[in-house]
């Protein structure tokens, strides 16, 4: 269960830069995205996405593998991310909280649509598989191979 690739998207629409390293701050999300700072909705400091889901995908539509396509933050490896909706877990030195799962909308099913599945398609293919929004809860880095561990009840942010 681990941390495979970072991904910070400095603004609407302009590509994604992967990261080796990022900073996230308490309450506000990852120092340089898009979504720094803004409480819009719930979940919206952090999306996390399974490396084995967009392999899956990519399979499925005869894609070259690439585990930036889906625009989330973090691409992990290992678990089952869906699981984590409601449960606190540790990457790195941060402590997150999974507040939802993060499913699919019409611009991942228009920009990931081909001959092989249309945009349409492309949304009912992720649901349930597009990943997870989560808050953050202490400060930190968060680096690529960090751990995912989850935290039991009782054992919070001290």
């Amino acid at each position: 269960m681990l941390v495979e690739r970072l991904f910070l998207s400095p603004s609407r629409g302009e590509a994604q830069r992967e990261c080796r390293q990022i900073e996230v701050l308490a309450g506000q999300g990852m120092v340089g995205d898009r979504h720094f700072a803004k409480a819009e909705w719930a979940g919206q400091q952090l999306t996390l996405v399974e490396a084995e889901e967009i392999e899956r995908f990519c399979a499925h539509t005869g894609r070259t593998n690439d585990l930036a396509i889906t625009r989330r933050n973090i691409v992990t490896r290992g678990i089952r991310l869906n699981k984590l909706v409601g449960r606190q877990f540790r990457l790195g030195n941060c402590l997150l909280l999974g507040i939802e799962t993060c499913e699919p909308c019409r611009t991942l099913g228009q920009r990931l649509a081909n001959e092989a599945l249309s945009a349409p398609e492309v949304v009912k293919y992720w649901v349930g598989r597009g990943g997870l929004r989560a808050n953050v809860l202490t400060s930190g880095q968060l680096a690529c191979g960090d751990a995912l561990m989850l935290v039991e009840a009782g054992e919070g942010a001290a």
